[in-house]
């Protein structure tokens, strides 16, 4: 899924399990075996209409990742699709419909288990390259004259970071919403507001760093994609989130074995991401082990 990062949490607690044995750590890597492929499929929850993360012909590229995790793992993927929103994680795995969610933050924090992160995105402003807009803070004078396109409700309900400091800098009335989630019959909204940048109808636009580099590169070099500028008053207000996967609470063989994948598959992995245009940075180091429990909403 594209689990859009909006929610501020606390910082989650370290966290560390060691083996006694050699025979121990035998005996859970058999565990994990048997538990990823006990179902005969690798359950993914996910949304149907939600590129560039995922959709119900698998042209995502959270349904290109979750393919390499299947098969590396040596089974196959299924899919419970569920209408991104609030609660999803709790509607999906707090009930025990599926095994994993694809993307999520890794940041959040006591419910689920999460991987290792896989790539890190950021928000990021579209603007047309024939404008020379280079808005490197929310104090530049020229936000006062262009319209600003926004995703501005995010997937909990909340308000984005982008929304929050424009209107901390009283740029409210330069914003144009734009919905994430439009009908299930409207093919990929959530590219809609940049479209509105490439034909004019808007001069810039702030979104989730996946879905201004997938949708901005038909146009090629028509616009530009940089990291939109963080809010240095906002700092509970992160611009860039690492994003990882989600398993159930009490699966920490599945997210043992998720967590080897991913780095057997990391170049893959950002083959795939460079192939769909995401933007990327380098993950920052971890700050705690990647087996704590931690509640997603």
């Amino acid at each position: 899924m594209g689990y859009k990062p909006f929610k501020t949490m606390q910082a989650p607690i370290k966290h560390s399990i060691k083996q006694s044995t050699a025979m121990l750590c035998v005996s859970f890597a058999l565990l994990v075996n048997f538990n990823v492929s006990a179902n005969g499929s690798l359950k993914v929850c996910a949304e149907a209409n939600n590129l560039p993360f995922s959709n119900d012909k698998g042209e995502g590229f959270e349904n290109k990742i979750a393919e390499v995790l299947a098969k590396d793992l040596k089974t196959s993927v299924a899919y419970i699709w569920q209408r991104q929103g609030e609660g999803f994680i709790r509607q999906t795995l707090g009930t025990g419909a599926c095994d994993v969610v694809i993307g999520v933050p890794a940041q959040l924090g006591g419910n689920t288990l999460i991987t290792q992160a896989y790539y890190r995105s950021y928000y990021a402003i579209v603007t047309r390259r024939s404008r020379h807009l280079n808005l490197r803070s929310y104090d530049d004078p020229k936000w006062r004259d262009i319209k600003v396109g926004l995703h501005s409700v995010g997937n909990d309900g909340a308000n984005s970071p982008p929304a929050q400091a424009l209107g901390l800098h009283d740029l409210g009335n330069q914003v144009v919403g734009f919905t994430l989630w439009g009908s299930d019959e409207q093919k990929d909204p959530q590219g809609d507001v940049i479209k509105a940048v490439a034909d004019g109808t808007i001069d810039a636009a702030i979104v989730w760093g996946p879905f201004a580099g997938y949708f901005a590169k038909p146009f090629g070099k028509q616009l530009v994609v940089k990291p939109a500028p963080a809010e240095s008053a906002l700092p509970s207000q992160p611009f860039e989130w690492d994003i990882a996967a989600a398993v159930r609470y009490d699966d920490q063989a599945l997210q043992t074995s998720l967590n080897k994948s991913l780095h057997r598959n990391a170049k893959q992995i950002a083959g795939i991401l460079k192939q769909y245009g995401i933007p990327f940075v380098k993950l920052k180091p971890m700050a705690i082990e990647p087996n704590v429990s931690r509640s997603i909403q």
